[in-house]
């Protein structure tokens, strides 16, 4: 078995030149070494193989434009194969794989590629924007109806029944309490001042709500 590389840069219908590299296993038929030798020399695969393999590229690339050898590597590469057997077979060579090692553009074409994927990412990064404004947006309306319901219970609440007004002044005296216990600081406040005021702010608030 015989392993032979093939490098060869190619026009194809775009103007971009592509660089491919080439992989072919071969062998020669048993039974027809001696016409092989005969005909061809016991270095039949240098006479062979580099003509029917740059012929059976350039053939083949033709049929396709810079994206889709790239897209559609494996099928090129069947299809390269395909060909190649078929003509190796004429000189009583038979091959055991073909494969494309690499493909190479030229500067222009890799930087299309590379500014349609930084297009790509830009637009994506817009949309999640866009996205995230819109969820942003949603959010900020669900709070301004809970809000605004909110109050409305509260002053239906307090509509409702007096005691109400009471029962929060005690809420929030309890809440200013347990904030001065847990100052550091001393704080001295009269416990019947503190209601009297907070029972003014919330009669101010209610006030204000109507």
């Amino acid at each position: 078995m015989t392993s032979c590389s093939s490098c060869c840069r190619l026009e194809q219908r775009e103007p971009h030149p592509v660089k491919i590299g080439l992989r072919v296993l071969t062998r020669p038929e048993p039974d027809q070494l001696p016409t092989i030798y005969r005909t061809l020399g016991e270095n039949y695969n240098e006479r062979v193989l580099p003509s029917i393999v740059h012929e059976t590229l350039k053939a083949v690339v033709a049929q396709y434009n810079a994206s889709q050898l790239i897209t559609q590597r494996e099928a090129v590469s069947r299809e390269i194969r395909r060909i190649l057997t078929d003509r190796a077979a004429h000189f009583n060579i038979a091959l055991d794989d073909v494969s494309i090692t690499n493909l190479t553009f030229g500067k222009e074409f890799t930087a299309a590629i590379e500014g349609k994927q930084i297009a790509a990412q830009e637009a994506e990064m817009a949309k999640f924007v866009v996205e995230k404004a819109e969820q942003d947006k949603r959010a900020a309306v669900i709070r301004a109806q809970g809000e605004a319901k909110s109050a409305q219970l509260i002053g239906q609440a307090i509509s409702n029944n007096p005691a109400f007004i009471a029962i929060r002044t005690i809420e929030a005296a309890r809440e200013i309490a347990q904030i001065i216990a847990n100052s550091k600081s001393r704080v001295f406040l009269n416990s019947d001042d503190l209601l009297l005021n907070l029972q003014e702010m919330t009669l101010e608030a209610t006030g204000k709500e109507n």
